[in-house]
């Protein structure tokens, strides 16, 4: 066993024929320009059938390209831009928003400042460029995974239609956090170890559960010590991950003299405390026993995607990596660790091994033609809900 600072980088030539270059370009191209092609149209999908729906069902009218995007600012979207616009806020209903990690709301405050327009133009900005991005990212991960580009586009082709897939295109957070979990797995993979620390430290800085990163990544240095027998020395930059939790814990206590103060307000307003796994969705399965079908349907739907991100996480283990395995693992039992699960199928969306399983399933046509045509459908029919105000994860 050695001691290194970093596994040693391949030696290329200082530069390469012209014609060379033109054909690794020619080669990413053919590569990523479907997956690009497949997120804009999505995303067009996705607006259009919002606005469809508004028209359709409820008999709205919209004038201009602005009306046709506000109706996306809505739950956690407007708590959101509020940040955005003014930070965070001690007093007033403003005040319960210190529950909001400020990674995403101060990415957007920041386009703001670039380019021209309100808050809800710069959120959206964010969130499309993180959704191409984190589609591209998948794809290159299982690129480096299994070198197979068909395999790697299906992949993106599962993220893109999942049933809430829609949140990646509208001012949710779901974008850049799936961007920064999967640019610092993809850092790790290819031995980069600082890159890896400083996205994980984002990816905490945007949600909790990215410092789950530490664990998984913790993992990935392991399976690479199994492989090379070198302890690197850069694996500790694995550290800067809670860095980002850290950032946070900051926040709450500079506005409100309590580091921990987020989880009385959740507690408080929300009625959200951690608790045991099992209780918790023991209580939850209580719900499918509700005389009112819209309680009834969102806890099946709960419990649904709580299965789907547990046989993904579990799945992982034995057909990708155990550091996927991990990360989708710790991410199930965090969702379930409150005594109000709720929003389980837009939670699911991160836990990103259930796209690599399903793009491996390419001999078994029929169930691939199966699962996309129920997870279209189900994103087609969740995403017009939200548009139309109806709670939809």
């Amino acid at each position: 066993m050695t001691i290194t600072d970093a596994a040693p980088a391949p030696t290329e030539p200082a530069a390469r024929p012209s014609g060379e270059r033109a054909r690794r370009a020619r080669a990413h191209a053919r590569f990523a320009g479907p997956i690009v092609a497949l997120v804009l149209g999505m995303k067009l999908l996705t607006y259009t059938l919002g606005v469809y729906a508004l028209e359709t069902i409820k008999g709205r009218s919209f004038h201009g390209v602005g009306e046709r995007l506000s109706f996306w600012n809505f739950w956690d979207s407007s708590n959101y831009l509020s940040i955005a616009a003014h930070g965070y806020q001690t007093t007033g209903e403003a005040a319960h928003y210190i529950v909001f990690f400020p990674g995403y709301p101060y990415a957007v405050r920041f386009a703001s400042w670039l380019l021209p327009g309100d808050m809800l133009t710069a959120a959206f900005v964010v969130s499309g460029v993180a959704s191409v991005a984190a589609a591209l990212l998948l794809a290159h991960l299982v690129r480096i995974d299994t070198g197979d580009d068909a395999r790697a586009q299906r992949a993106a082709w599962f993220l893109l239609i999942f049933p809430t897939a829609y949140f990646l295109h509208i001012p949710y957070t779901e974008g850049l956090f799936l961007t920064f979990v999967l640019g610092s797995f993809v850092a790790a993979r290819n031995e980069r170890w600082a890159l890896a620390g400083v996205i994980g430290l984002l990816a905490a800085l945007t949600r909790i559960n990215g410092v789950l990163l530490l664990p998984a990544l913790a993992v990935e240095a392991y399976l690479q010590f199994r492989r090379t027998g070198r302890i690197a020395r850069s694996w500790l930059w694995l550290g800067l991950v809670p860095l980002g939790l850290l950032v946070y814990l900051g926040i709450n206590q500079h506005y409100f003299g309590d580091a921990f103060h987020f989880q009385d307000v959740q507690q408080q307003v929300w009625f959200k405390h951690f608790q045991d796994p099992y209780t918790s969705v023991k209580s939850l399965a209580g719900g499918l026993g509700s005389d009112q079908p819209g309680t009834r349907w969102n806890t099946g739907q709960e419990l649904i995607f709580l299965a789907i991100g547990l046989v993904g996480a579990l799945a992982a283990f034995r057909w990708t990596r155990a550091s996927y395995g991990v990360w989708g693992l710790l991410n199930v039992l965090l969702f379930a660790s409150t005594s109000w699960i709720q929003s389980t199928p837009r939670y699911a969306i991160t836990i990103f091994p259930i796209f690599l399983l399903l793009a491996g399933l390419d001999r078994h046509v029929w169930l691939t033609r199966l699962v996309s045509a129920w997870s279209l459908g189900m994103m087609v029919w969740f995403a017009a809900l939200f548009a139309m105000g109806s709670w939809a994860f």
